[in-house]
């Protein structure tokens, strides 16, 4: 199964602490291997990055990582594939459009 980290807050927050330990589990102190992605909303834009290498030797990972991120909320994922090849195309967290906002998804499974 894949792992997700997840943070909503009252006022913009730094993830980057979390998002380091986060990011290891990516290939690094877990199996989880299979690609990764974080989105975060600044202001009323979204920010979306997605890589199909492990996190923890990702150099987009490093960049987020170094990133200010400071957001309400936030999404990673980490993937583990059990189904669907290791591709850009199969990360998460995904983005969509609807009513004129971003909308972000992520799932287990």
């Amino acid at each position: 199964m894949c792992q997700l980290l997840g943070m909503n807050c009252n006022v913009p927050t730094d993830i980057c602490f979390s998002f380091q330990g986060f990011r290891l589990r990516g290939g690094h102190t877990d199996e989880h291997k299979d690609g990764w992605g974080i989105a975060f909303f600044e202001g009323r834009g979204c920010r979306l990055f997605l890589d199909s290498k492990p996190a923890a030797h990702s150099p987009v990972a490093e960049l987020v990582r170094d990133y200010p991120i400071h957001s309400l909320n936030v999404i990673a994922h980490i993937r583990k594939a059990t189904r669907g090849s290791v591709a850009l195309e199969n990360t998460h967290p995904f983005m969509r459009e609807l009513w004129g906002r971003y909308w972000i998804f992520a799932h287990n499974g």
